[in-house]
């Protein structure tokens, strides 16, 4: 019983660090989590340049609306920070996702919710 404690702990570790790896690979900053509609949503994105990086994918997932934006990476001698802008949003809740991806899976993953408010009618 001792035994399988421990290699449940173990296990539990080690998916703590690959998680908290990923976290360090990209980072999400907006200016608010609230806005009017129809919104302007301006996301800072921070990347740490590695070797392995090819694109940034940038998304805003509503409920009845989905935006991305794609950017080209050049692996280690790329930027740190990337800015992307997604207009016109209607109200609603979403989720902001920037994903940074090799030329085979995704490195990593950063998530942040924004909610966007109607106004009076």
């Amino acid at each position: 019983m001792m035994h399988r404690l421990l290699l449940l702990t173990i296990a539990l570790l080690g998916v703590t660090v690959i998680r908290g790896a990923a976290a360090d690979l990209v980072e999400i900053h907006l200016n608010g989590h609230y806005y009017a509609e129809p919104a302007t949503v301006q996301i800072t994105v921070a990347v740490q340049p590695d070797q392995e990086n090819r694109t940034l994918r940038v998304e805003a997932d509503g409920d009845s609306l989905f935006r991305s934006s794609e950017v080209t990476l050049n692996g280690s001698d790329e930027k740190r920070i990337h800015v992307v802008e997604f207009r016109n949003l209607p109200a609603g809740a979403y989720e902001v996702r920037a994903e940074v991806l090799s030329s085979t899976a995704v490195r990593g993953t950063a998530v942040q919710d924004v909610e966007v408010t109607g106004g009076p009618r």
